[in-house]
């Protein structure tokens, strides 16, 4: 359940999924404060409200393996992929690390590749208007125009590996 807290509203209260819709089979399930998905084809928690301008905080964990991201002004609410949404990925080895973790998929290439697995680590992304910029670990990664999609809601990513997250924050501009 979302709730305020000053200009932010926590999308992810650490005890339960009600802030998000599952879509897909990932074994989403809040274990330790954290949600956290480990099996499955693939899966997303996409939020119940959509947003244009906004400033998302979120906290992740993956394994060295994992697959996962935050998905952007999905224009889909009941599906979410990089042609569709803005992909701000996690995915330390994937096979074309230009849009490996830090990056938007085929929007803009990570500019300071920074490996994520077996730590927390935290991403600041900020969208206003068509200004996109993505912090990770406090190193801007991505700094991009791009008018692809103006306005949807957000989704957390699973795909491969251990994924979690924790404190996952949004405010609208």
């Amino acid at each position: 359940m979302a709730t305020a807290q000053g200009n932010w509203t926590t999308v992810f209260d650490g005890k339960t999924l009600n802030g998000f819709d599952a879509i897909g089979d990932a074994n989403w399930h809040v274990a330790d404060g954290a949600i956290q998905a480990d099996k499955g084809m693939g899966g997303f928690l996409m939020s119940k409200q959509a947003y244009g301008d906004f400033e998302i905080k979120a906290e992740f964990w993956v394994d060295e393996k994992a697959n996962s991201g935050i998905f952007l002004r999905c224009a889909n609410p009941k599906a979410a992929g990089a042609d569709t949404c803005y992909e701000v990925n996690v995915f330390d080895t994937r096979p074309d690390p230009s849009y490996g973790t830090g990056g938007i998929v085929d929007v803009v290439k990570v500019t300071t590749p920074i490996k994520t697995g077996g730590k927390w680590n935290t991403y600041e992304i900020r969208a206003q208007g068509s200004h996109l910029v993505v912090t990770l670990n406090g190193t801007k990664t991505v700094d991009v125009q791009d008018t692809k999609h103006a306005r949807g809601p957000f989704a957390l990513q699973w795909g491969a590996g251990v994924v979690k997250f924790r404190s996952v924050q949004i405010r609208p501009l």
